[in-house]
């Protein structure tokens, strides 16, 4: 079979990242955020929708269309034209159909070198999300196991291990959620929002084959805003598509995180919804040059 005009040798081509989450039109989250911070690190996004909202769900009557149905002929098209992904990272995900189509989507498009992200996003501050359930953590567990690197934040990580949620805890405790999480077959696994001193957030990853632990904390800016999470992820993913080592990546998306926080903490004008992380692209350029 001739190949698609559209794909040569992966050698001498820029990487592409497939990230695969909803579109909220406005908002800042998801795929509005990784789309531009991905593109801006020098790396080809393609996209995957698995809905379109007017809005995130923090604004009121916001518009939903969901794009379950779509996933399939979209892999299928990018099948026969032969296209394939470096990488392929996953975000929020709407129902327990979609977290099995993106199961077929890992098997379909897993080859021995490229690499699959996880970002289990469904819960936070000790509860899930509207429309999720304990049973909707289960499966993600199961799809988590399909990948190379996981993201999930403390509460995330609880659901999915049965491990009690503490905002109260110690290093241990870290230790034994990110095994029990390494447990359901990830290579890495990334915990996000960990905090051992007043003052700091930080965040810890476990090398499961080298049994080994990595911890890096920034001071907290007392601030919360939706879709930071996606920034991480979007930011890590995209300096590992860079040939930094998820080691050397976790810096710079903490840091690049807390610049936009910091960035909008100080704008008067500042949106309430979201961030300005275009504001801190510079500063995310720069530290990746270094």
């Amino acid at each position: 079979m001739t190949k698609s005009v559209f794909v040569k040798e992966r050698e001498d081509l820029m990487k592409r990242i497939l990230t695969v989450q909803d579109i909220s039109c406005v908002g800042k989250c998801s795929l509005t955020v990784a789309l531009p911070i991905i593109s801006a690190l020098g790396v080809e996004t393609a996209i995957l929708p698995t809905a379109v909202l007017s809005t995130h769900t923090m604004f009121k009557n916001f518009t939903f269309h969901d794009l379950t149905d779509e996933i399939v002929p979209i892999a299928n098209h990018w099948k026969s034209e032969h296209i394939d992904f470096n990488c392929i990272y996953t975000g929020y995900l709407g129902s327990k159909r979609q977290i099995d189509l993106v199961a077929n989507l890992f098997d379909d498009f897993k080859t021995d070198s490229n690499l699959m992200v996880i970002d289990p996003v469904m819960a936070d501050n000790g509860k899930l999300y509207p429309g999720f359930d304990e049973e909707f953590a289960s499966e993600m567990a199961k799809l988590c196991a399909k990948a190379d690197i996981i993201i999930p934040n403390i509460t995330e990580a609880s659901f999915m291990t049965g491990m009690e949620y503490k905002e109260s805890y110690d290093e241990a405790y870290i230790k034994e959620m990110l095994q029990k999480l390494a447990d359901l077959g990830a290579d890495v696994t990334i915990l996000t929002g960990v905090t051992y001193e007043k003052g700091t957030l930080g965040v810890m990853g476990y090398d499961k084959a080298k049994d080994e632990y990595f911890y890096y904390k920034h001071k907290r800016i007392d601030a919360s805003y939706h879709g930071t999470g996606d920034i991480f992820a979007s930011t890590l993913v995209g300096a590992i598509a860079n040939d930094l080592t998820w080691k050397e990546a976790i810096p710079i998306a903490a840091d690049y995180t807390a610049k936009s926080i910091e960035l909008t903490v100080n704008d008067k004008n500042g949106r309430f919804y979201g961030v300005n992380f275009e504001e801190g692209i510079p500063y995310l350029l720069n530290r990746m040059n270094k």
